[in-house]
């Protein structure tokens, strides 16, 4: 366990980042080379692998729901040291992962040909990303498990061992993706289907590499649960903390699938752009998302334990950091789009998409600092529910412009990417707003 409450707030903050930001940037790795094998299949693969691995956010809603709730619970109660509530909450934790691994299973397999309908009327894309689903949907089911055990260490400080199983998960499906997908050394490529395979595969490992470190170690609070009893209070708990932090990765999923759809007419190598230009948004905002998320532990233990000047110096080192992060990424995306892209297309008009995608989206690096920074403060001040009226209003202040402008004249791919760009800038500013609110009403009856 670290004590969060005592020392340099700076360094607890880079302490708990450092290696989540080195285990997203091998995670970028996969990304890139998961997206390079794909691609070189053709841009009805990419759109295919792209769209169907959309569902990974919504999946993410739910894991996130499990995360915040337990990070939030874990870590007041480690700052108030009350450990026995804390294990209490690990063990419910997991239960719920369990639950809702099976729910996504059943739903997954009955729904996704319905939903992939929806994004794309290509034929062809519709059969490679029922292929990849196939694979991918018991991988995504198992990340309800990592994501319990990864949540409660990190809610005592404990972070290097899921950063180290993320290492080797991500290194192992770095390895598996040119075997599956493209059959080195076998000869037998499998296609899209590889991709999902190699994710699946890689997330088992994980959630076994986990499970035996945590029962080998002390962590000084967490204890392996001698029993396993259903406990509906502290279900109820996780959710309510925890439910407006999964819905704002709902909306993400909302988010993206509507982008598809309004595209869809623009045609597939417009598709294939967009799913390639976000994941290489998705890997350049890793350091920031690392930053967050080391927030919600530090901003739990010093609000538990009545440190309230701490805890309003969390966010303006938070909002610092992740502005120097996020400057340089920026302008990454400004200077090297074009190059960015061609590591996965040679495609003329991807290429040309791609780079517009990324030279546009990128202006919301900047904004995306308020809005996580805020995210990682809600997080640990345990509701999250103004991260959620955020998101709506971000999705609504999104939807309804480009709803309007796609019926009008001279509509086109930018006008969805400088609306998408608005709306997030309106986003971080709600925010910001939001939380002068909600640390006024929380720090009120703290003595320091």
């Amino acid at each position: 366990m670290t004590d969060l409450t005592q020392g340099s707030l700076q360094r607890h903050l880079w302490v708990m980042a450092v290696p989540m930001m080195i285990g997203m940037f091998v995670q970028s790795l996969y990304f890139f080379v998961d997206l390079y094998f794909v691609s070189s299949l053709g841009a009805e693969a990419v759109a295919a692998v792209s769209a169907g691995g959309n569902l990974m956010l919504l999946i993410m809603a739910l894991t996130q729901m499990l995360n915040v709730g337990c990070v939030a619970l874990i870590a007041r109660y480690t700052g108030a040291r009350q450990n026995d509530e804390a294990n209490v909450v690990f063990q419910q934790s997991m239960l719920m992962g369990g639950a809702l691994a099976l729910l996504t299973l059943l739903l997954g397999f009955a729904g996704s040909h319905f939903y992939i309908q929806l994004l794309s009327s290509d034929l062809q894309v519709q059969q490679q990303a029922s292929a990849f689903l196939t694979a991918y949907l018991p991988g995504l089911a198992l990340m309800f498990l990592s994501t319990a055990i990864a949540a409660a260490l990190r809610a005592v400080g404990v972070v290097k061992p899921a950063m180290q199983v993320q290492l080797v998960t991500v290194l192992l499906n770095i390895l598996l993706a040119p075997v599956l997908i493209a059959g080195w050394g076998t000869g037998y490529a499998l296609g899209v289907m590889g991709a999902g395979l190699a994710s699946t595969i890689s997330v088992l490992v994980g959630v076994l590499l986990l499970w035996r470190y945590f029962l080998r170690s002390d962590h000084s609070v967490l204890q392996t649960p001698k029993s396993w009893h259903f406990n509906a209070k502290v279900w109820r708990q996780i959710a309510a903390i925890g439910i407006p932090a999964g819905g704002e990765f709902a909306l993400m999923f909302l988010f993206t699938a509507f982008v598809y759809w309004v595209i869809q007419d623009f045609g597939t190598a417009t598709q294939a752009a967009f799913g390639i230009g976000n994941r290489i948004l998705q890997a350049i905002t890793m350091p920031a998302l690392a930053l967050s998320f080391a927030l919600p532990a530090i901003v739990g233990q010093n609000f538990g334990a009545g440190q309230a000047q701490r805890v309003r110096q969390c966010f303006r080192y938070g909002v610092q950091q992740m502005a120097l992060v996020m400057l340089v990424l920026f302008l990454l995306c400004q200077v090297l789009a074009h190059p960015l892209v061609a590591l996965f297309s040679t495609d003329p008009l991807v290429l040309k998409e791609g780079e517009l995608f990324l030279r546009i989206i990128s202006l919301n690096c900047l904004s995306v600092v308020l809005v996580l920074s805020c995210s990682g403060m809600f997080q640990g001040l345990g509701n999250t529910w103004p991260s959620l009226l955020s998101s709506t209003f971000r999705i609504v202040a999104f939807i309804t412009p480009v709803m309007w402008l796609s019926t009008q004249d001279g509509f086109s791919p930018a006008t969805v990417w400088y609306c998408s760009a608005t709306s997030v800038l309106l986003q971080g500013l709600l925010s910001f707003w939001l939380l002068r609110g909600q640390l006024q009403r929380s720090l009120q009856g703290l003595q320091h």
